[in-house]
Parts: C-alpha cells; sequence; structure tokens
C-alpha cells in the first residue's frame, strides 16, 4: 500500500499552507512561519478597531484573520496560531484591540470581551478542520467552514458576555449587545474570506 506522504488519513487532505510548503521544500520552517504571520496578522487586525458606545465589545476585523488564518493553516496550526496571539496578549504585548475601558494583558481575557478572544483557537481549528476535508476548494462550501468558525466565535463571545449583563435575561442582553450590532458585517467578512482560499488555490495549480 502506498503511504500517504502527508501523514493524514484518506478522509483529509492538504491546506493550503501544508501544500504550498511541500512544494517549496523547508515545509516545517514554512508551516512555522505560517504559524507566526497568521498570529501577528492577528494583533495587526485588533488594531483597526471601531469602538461602539451601545456595547463593550469593539468592532474589528479579526474574526475574518481568525478563520481565513485556520483555513488556510488547518486545524492544529490554526489553532498554534490563535494560542500563540492569545499568549501574546498575556504576556502584556498589545495586541487586542485598543480600548480605553478594556485593559490589555490578562485582564483582557477575564473582561467582557474575554469570550471572543478564548474561542479563536477554537474557531481557527473548526474552520481548518473543514479545510483539511476540502471545504476551502470552492467558494460555497468555504464559506460554509468559514460560517461554523464563526458561530463558535459569537457563541463563546456572547455566553462569556452574559455573565457580564444584569438583568433577568442576560443571555438576550449579550446577543443584543454583542451579536446583533456585528451579525450583518461579520457575515460580509465571511463572504470575503470565503473567496480568497478558492482563488488562491486555482493559482496554485489546483492540485493536492
Amino acid at each position: 500500500m502506498m503511504s500517504n506522504p502527508l501523514g493524514r488519513s484518506p478522509a483529509t487532505s492538504a491546506t493550503f499552507v501544508t501544500t504550498r510548503a511541500a512544494r517549496a521544500g523547508h515545509a516545517t520552517a514554512i508551516r512555522g512561519a505560517a504559524v507566526l504571520f497568521i498570529a501577528a496578522l492577528t494583533a495587526a487586525a485588533s488594531q483597526i478597531s471601531v469602538p461602539l458606545p451601545f456595547t463593550p465589545v469593539p468592532f474589528t476585523l479579526q474574526p475574518m484573520i481568525v478563520l481565513l488564518g485556520g483555513a488556510a493553516l488547518g486545524s492544529r496550526l490554526g489553532l498554534a496560531s490563535q494560542v500563540l496571539y492569545l499568549a501574546a496578549g498575556l504576556a502584556g504585548l498589545p495586541v487586542f484591540a485598543a480600548a480605553p475601558e478594556l485593559p490589555q494583558g490578562f485582564a483582557r481575557l477575564m473582561g467582557p470581551t474575554g469570550g471572543y478572544l478564548l474561542s479563536y483557537p477554537l474557531a481557527a481549528f473548526v474552520a481548518g478542520l473543514l479545510a483539511e476535508r476540502a471545504f476551502d476548494r470552492r467558494f460555497l462550501t468555504s464559506a460554509v467552514a468559514m460560517t461554523a468558525g464563526l458561530i463558535v466565535i459569537f457563541a463563546g463571545g456572547v455566553l462569556w458576555l452574559a455573565l457580564f449583563m444584569p438583568g433577568p435575561s442576560p443571555v438576550a442582553a449579550a446577543a443584543r449587545a454583542g451579536l446583533l450590532p456585528f451579525l450583518l458585517a461579520d457575515l460580509l467578512k465571511v463572504v470575503i474570506a470565503a473567496a480568497v482560499l478558492p482563488r488562491m488555490w486555482r493559482l496554485l495549480g489546483g492540485s493536492r
């Protein structure tokens, strides 16, 4: 029986990054550099943020980077990139979105927006897992992968935010503050992100 050079089961496929790395040689170094790049890009995306007066959750481009990075890297490397991003934040580096009322460092993860940040590794893992099953090859299936990751981010973010909401219906209040104002814009981010990888695969030649 012919061995699988990528060490994957027949049910999975190489992601864009692992395929590109295998073709270029020095695969381990390229994969490591890609993880660092996505972590740095997530930090950079956090600096493009818009505070909103009616919610503690700022508008950022981070979800698009998390999902696109996870799909390009695959489940394990995608998760690793976001763990690295969070580790940089825990170390005190200013990698979280700038917000006067929200501190950097460990306190940010324990604050009202911590659930969104803590869900990034799982969201990247989910998007990457679906990409490993070739969801990233076509726009519609790529959009499904990105949407699945986005659901993880919103679920973690809203449920965590509910812990900080007063009143008899904290989850509903959290959804009004941390889901509804962002839903349309984040779905647009999904559309943009979902269009990227199929195009990149075509440029690469389409084979895995």
